[in-house]
């Protein structure tokens, strides 16, 4: 009889072990699925996004309780996609891992990382389209909508490299939410590992590519719905840069790292 308790977590080896295998199913993934998985994440997201734009509205909160409290409730969105299913870019970057151990062609991955990542477009910018038909923005005396308009000026007066580390930063702490769910064996385990590590990136300013591809979408059209000078350089100023600072942080600075410490020389998947 084993004497290990049946709720321990994994150990970070085995962690490694199984974001392999996971890293192996979703590269056997139809693309029908993956673009449905990937619309699906983007819309989670967003939702989480939303829950926390609702908490900065509020300034009654002072600056550490509102910076905190917004990040703890938009780990609903990493929660949704770990726990319901879903593609998502940022942790998609683990398949790094699986690419460096020789089980997934680089054809395979970039197709992976393109195609989830266009379809988290769609799926967070439909729902921001579905979230401003839904005159959601007039909540708290149009407290709301003031608040993505200000989130979104924030985010397009960063400048390439700000907006790139700040990219790589949050997805150190996106990757090691998802890294940290694997360990564990139910759904509160998973909520514990993913709660603090995306409550911080949040909490610290940090970027998430598909957060912003809610975020700035809607913010657009509500600039536009008040008459106001709609800018778009969001689309290079902020989601390039980003994208590419999420990539470095994910698979770089966590899979490679972790496949350097775990994976490297190993054989038959041990």
């Amino acid at each position: 009889m084993s004497l290990t308790p049946s709720f321990d977590a994994y150990s970070p080896r085995e962690i490694a072990q199984r974001v392999q295998d996971v890293c192996m199913v979703k590269s056997r993934l139809s693309l029908l699925q993956l673009v449905m998985l990937g619309l699906l994440a983007g819309g989670f997201i967003g939702l989480g996004a939303l829950f926390s734009v609702i908490v900065q509205s509020d300034a009654s909160l002072g600056f550490a309780a509102q910076r905190v409290l917004s990040g703890v409730v938009f780990s609903l969105g990493l929660l949704l996609v770990v726990v319901a299913g879903a593609e998502l870019f940022t942790g998609n970057n683990l398949l790094a891992m699986a690419w460096a151990d020789g089980c997934l062609p680089t054809r395979d991955l970039l197709k992976n990382w393109i195609v989830v990542c266009l379809a988290n477009f769609a799926g967070a910018a439909g729902l921001a389209v579905v979230v401003f038909l839904s005159g959601h923005a007039a909540m708290n005396a149009g407290a709301i909508g003031r608040t993505y308009v200000q989130i979104a000026a924030a985010k397009s007066s960063l400048s390439l490299s700000e907006a790139f580390f700040r990219g790589v930063l949050c997805n150190v702490l996106v990757c090691m939410a998802v890294w940290m769910s694997l360990a564990g064996r139910s759904v509160t385990d998973k909520f514990i590992a993913i709660v603090f590590p995306v409550s911080a990136f949040v909490a610290a300013g940090f970027e998430h590519s598909i957060a912003n591809m809610y975020l700035l979408p809607l913010a657009t059209m509500l600039q536009a719905a008040a008459g106001q000078p709609v800018e778009v350089a969001w689309l290079w100023r902020n989601l390039l840069p980003v994208i590419a600072g999420n990539l470095v942080g994910g698979s770089v600075l966590v899979a490679l790292v972790y496949y350097v410490i775990y994976r490297r020389g190993a054989t038959g998947g041990g």
